[in-house]
């Protein structure tokens, strides 16, 4: 039975890969550029390679008609196989701790119950894509670096993640608009993990900040 399931799981994820390797982004018609450049990555969990083999880089859009090209070929984020990733960075950022660009950060992380799957992991994920490609931190935009979604069977997780962690009250301020433009109620707490603090003490990350 496990084999079975973990077949079907492959087979999910060679679909999502094909389907998005077909993506091509039409230009014809007059295009609004975005501010920055933003590569979305696919990550499939296949355990005969190494984590970052497994990230792939699809595609780099550069304008607004770009993106929404691509949101509407590729699979949402509630269909992709357990075990799978979106990740959505600024051109030139690995979705990673290592990457120079990510060390000195940290991510605000949104846990979503398998059981809401259906009802809240696509709008929340679409939310934060505009949130990103929007510049929507306004003054802060620059602390952005990129977010991604995981889907797993224990339950999903969405992350934004910042470039610098020292500057607490930027870090405070993109919480609060992340949580307000998801609609959490005030009682859902989102919180904020320090990249170097995880990496470190798994599980026990002092620094971490809650709104």
């Amino acid at each position: 039975m496990a084999v079975e399931q973990e077949s079907r799981e492959d087979r999910q994820a060679e679909e999502v890969v094909e389907g998005l390797e077909k993506l091509q982004v039409v230009d014809k018609m007059p295009k609004h550029p975005l501010q920055n450049a933003w590569t979305l990555w696919f990550f499939k969990n296949d355990k005969s390679r190494t984590w970052e083999e497994n990230q792939r880089p699809i595609i780099t859009v550069t304008t607004v008609e770009d993106f929404w090209s691509l949101y509407n070929h590729i699979e949402v984020a509630s269909k992709l196989p357990p075990g799978a990733d979106y990740s959505l960075f600024k051109e030139g950022i690995f979705p990673d701790w290592e990457d120079k660009r990510n060390g000195s950060g940290g991510r605000w992380m949104i846990g979503v119950d398998r059981q809401h799957r259906s009802v809240n992991l696509d709008s929340y994920w679409l939310e934060i894509l505009f949130f990103l490609i929007g510049e929507h931190a306004d003054i802060h935009a620059s602390q952005v670096n990129g977010a991604v979604v995981n889907v797993r069977s224990k339950g999903d997780k969405l992350a934004v993640w910042l470039a610098d962690s020292s500057e607490p009250e930027a870090v405070v301020r993109i919480g609060k608009m992340v949580k307000e433009r998801l609609g959490l109620p005030e009682a859902h707490t989102i919180i904020f993990n320090v990249h170097k603090e995880e990496k470190n003490r798994p599980g026990g990350n002092k620094n971490k900040i809650v709104v």
